[in-house]
């Protein structure tokens, strides 16, 4: 979780760095609410996981997949969010932020439920 937390800040940085200031706002704002998305979505995740590994281990591999249409359903819901709050002018820039976090989020995940789904197949085996 703490590595999350810290690729959302490094990106919140780099995006306030790299924006023009006629978009620095925009890019602020989406930068802080993908930010801010995804760490409460990966906390939760986090809290919810623990929950299930410690009480229906059987079902993680259910869990995993759920967590994934789940986080999809729920970054279009954000996405039609910001689109009504904000307006149309800057979507573009908040979709490309948004998508830079997601797909960041996607690899730690990946990553993370490998190394898992190694470490339970391991101990199955010994």
């Amino acid at each position: 979780m703490l590595c999350i937390a810290l690729l959302c800040g490094i990106a919140c940085y780099v995006t306030t760095l790299i924006a023009d200031s006629a978009v620095s706002m925009t890019a602020i704002s989406s930068s802080s609410v993908s930010a801010a998305f995804f760490f409460i979505f990966v906390v939760t995740e986090g809290l919810v996981w623990r929950k299930v590994a410690k009480n229906h281990p059987d079902s993680l591999p259910t869990f995993f997949t759920a967590t994934s249409g789940f986080r999809l359903l729920l970054s279009l819901a954000v996405m039609l969010g910001y689109y009504i709050a904000c307006g149309r002018e800057s979507m573009l820039t908040f979709f490309l932020v948004f998508a830079a976090f997601y797909v960041v989020l996607l690899l730690h995940h990946t990553i993370f439920f490998a190394r898992v789904s190694n470490r339970s197949q391991s101990d199955l085996k010994r």
